[in-house]
């Protein structure tokens, strides 16, 4: 995925060249807009393998570009993550529930930077390579297809949430604590300073799409989560 495309969405002229020098240092081609309108238009066009995109824009900002990309069937697929100053729950938590794969707080390091788009792409790029089908009483989770049923209905989910779900389904039963989660969906490695809150966020939002399936998703205290697949 070196040659991923990337679209840098970015206002300030600054901060926008640096993250495209960065990107393009690792082997990434890049496309940018300064505005939501151009951006929405870019990604439409353009189809990159991942959209870096600031809260903070003119006219239209990052939370109503993240939702007009995932409710556009040629644009949902493809991974955002929400460059921004705000880092509150109840900010991360619009963004998730609006379709955010992921987060950068500002100010952020360029290494920390790439290192969440390589796990991010690297997450979306074997999500694909998985045609299997898996049935849990109500729950079907179609990997190949990048689908989830709950009951014949399909759910809408970000493939943050798809693989996370995945992940859990993967380990039969067993616990995962929230590092190991980390390790599996995000990618992240070991050496990278993530915090753990993000899989708690997460796990919030995948339960609520569940819904009569979310007592699946079991907490263990001071650990992680399993799925139970098993009554």
């Amino acid at each position: 995925m070196a040659s991923a495309k990337i679209l840098v969405v970015e206002d300030e002229k600054a901060i926008a060249e640096a993250i495209t020098y960065n990107l393009q240092r690792e082997g990434y081609r890049t496309v940018a807009a300064s505005d939501g309108l151009k951006a929405v238009e870019l990604a439409r066009r353009e189809q990159p393998d991942l959209v870096l995109l600031d809260w903070m824009l003119p006219g239209q900002d990052g939370l109503e570009v993240c939702r007009a990309l995932k409710q556009d069937a040629a644009t949902r697929r493809i991974p955002v993550i929400m460059v921004t100053v705000k880092s509150s729950e109840t900010d991360k938590v619009l963004g998730l529930e609006l379709g955010a794969d992921d987060y950068v707080t500002k100010p952020f390091s360029p290494r920390e930077l790439v290192a969440r788009v390589k796990a991010l792409l690297r997450r979306a790029h074997a999500a694909g390579d998985a045609p299997e089908v898996v049935q849990v009483e109500a729950l079907q989770v179609d990997r190949g297809k990048h689908l989830v049923f709950v009951k014949g209905r399909e759910v809408e989910m970000t493939s943050k949430e798809f693989d996370l779900l995945n992940a859990l389904l993967d380990a039969n039963g067993r616990v995962l604590s929230r590092e190991a989660l980390l390790e599996k969906v995000w990618g992240y490695e070991r050496s990278v300073e993530i915090e753990t809150r993000t899989v708690d966020l997460h796990v919030s939002q995948l339960r609520k799409k569940l819904k009569d399936m979310a007592d699946r998703i079991v907490t263990v205290k001071n650990i992680g989560y399993r799925f139970v697949r098993d009554e």
